[in-house]
C-alpha cells in the first residue's frame, strides 16, 4: 500500500489484512501515533457519522472512576454520539478507523447494545446476553466474507479449508473477499500468529462487485452489514458466524502457498457441533 503512516516504521499495515482500512490509513500520513484530534479530523464534513441515536460522532477521551449509566461506553455512544478512545491505545485506534471504514455497521452494533442494556425497562450496565455476545464477538473478531459463489461458501461453512484454500485457490481468489471488521483483530494482525482466527459474516455478492474500487466495496459491505445487524431476526447467537482461518487465505501468509500447510489440524479444524 502506497502512502503508509510514518509510525508504522515496520510496514506492518500494508499487509491485505488491513485492506479495509486503507482508504483511511492513507490520510494518516504523518509521524506520530494519531491523538483525538487526528481521528476527529477525518470525520467527514460533508455528510456527517451519526449513531442511531442521530447524534454526530466524534471521539473523546476515556471516562474514569465509577462511572453513571450513561456515561459508560455504549450508553454514551449511543446517547450522545461520543467514542470513548484512549490515547496512545491500538486497539483503540482500531476501533476509531473501523467507525470511519464502516460507520452505519458500527451504529447498528452500538444500537443493539444498547436496546439489549435498557429493554428490560431498568438499565444494567453488566447485563449480557445473546444479543449482546454475538454483537461483541462481531464487533471484536468480525470478518466480512462476501462471496460471489455458493458452492465456496459451502465449503466455509463444512470447514473444508484445504479444498477452498488449496485446490480451489483460484476460484476462491476470484470470488471471495475477505475483510477483516474487528478491531481486535485488526490489532493482533499487527503481530499475526499461527492460530488467528476471524468470526466470519457470509454475503451474497455479484461477480461485479470484485471489479468496484475498494471504496466503493467497503461503502456496499457497510450497507449490508448495517441492514443484517439491524433486522431483529438477526445478531440473535454467535453461530451466526463462521470461524475463518485468516493465514489460511490465500495471499495472507507466504506459507500457505505449500499444501501441506493446511495439513496443521490444530489450526485448520473440522466442523464444530452445535448442541440442542
Amino acid at each position: 500500500m502506497e502512502n503508509l503512516p510514518l509510525w508504522d516504521r515496520d510496514g506492518l499495515l500494508g499487509s491485505p489484512l488491513f485492506e479495509p482500512l486503507y482508504p483511511v490509513l492513507r490520510q494518516l500520513e504523518n509521524a506520530h501515533f494519531p491523538d483525538l484530534d487526528a481521528l476527529n479530523a477525518l470525520l467527514p464534513a460533508s455528510q456527517k457519522i451519526s449513531v442511531h441515536s442521530g447524534k454526530a460522532l466524534r471521539f473523546v477521551a476515556q471516562g474514569t472512576g465509577k462511572l453513571a449509566f450513561e456515561s459508560q461506553y455504549e450508553p454514551r455512544c449511543y446517547l450522545s454520539g461520543e467514542v470513548q478512545t484512549r490515547e496512545q491505545n491500538l486497539h483503540d485506534l482500531f476501533n476509531a478507523l473501523v467507525w470511519l471504514t464502516f460507520p452505519q455497521s458500527k451504529a447498528a452494533i452500538n444500537q443493539r447494545h444498547y436496546r439489549a442494556l435498557t429493554e428490560i425497562g431498568t438499565p444494567l450496565s453488566s447485563q449480557r446476553g445473546s444479543v449482546r455476545d454475538m454483537a461483541t464477538l462481531f464487533d471484536e473478531s468480525g470478518v466480512i466474507v462476501a462471496c460471489a459463489d455458493a458452492c465456496l461458501a459451502e465449503l466455509l461453512h463444512g470447514f473444508r479449508w484445504k479444498e477452498l484454500f488449496y485446490s480451489r485457490r483460484d476460484e476462491a481468489r476470484a470470488g471471495m473477499g475477505f475483510y477483516i471488521f474487528g478491531h481486535g483483530l485488526h490489532e493482533k494482525a499487527m503481530q499475526p500468529y499461527l492460530g488467528m482466527t476471524g468470526q466470519g459474516l457470509l454475503l451474497p455478492v455479484g461477480r461485479e462487485f470484485f471489479t468496484w474500487p475498494l471504496a466503493e466495496r467497503m461503502q456496499h459491505l457497510d450497507e449490508r452489514v448495517a441492514a443484517y445487524l439491524n433486522d431483529p431476526k438477526h445478531c440473535m447467537d454467535t453461530h451466526e458466524l463462521s470461524p475463518v482461518p485468516l493465514l489460511g487465505i490465500p495471499g495472507w501468509s507466504a506459507d500457505n502457498e505449500r499444501e501441506e500447510y493446511y495439513d496443521n489440524k490444530d489450526y485448520f479444524r473440522s466442523g464444530r457441533r452445535r448442541t440442542a
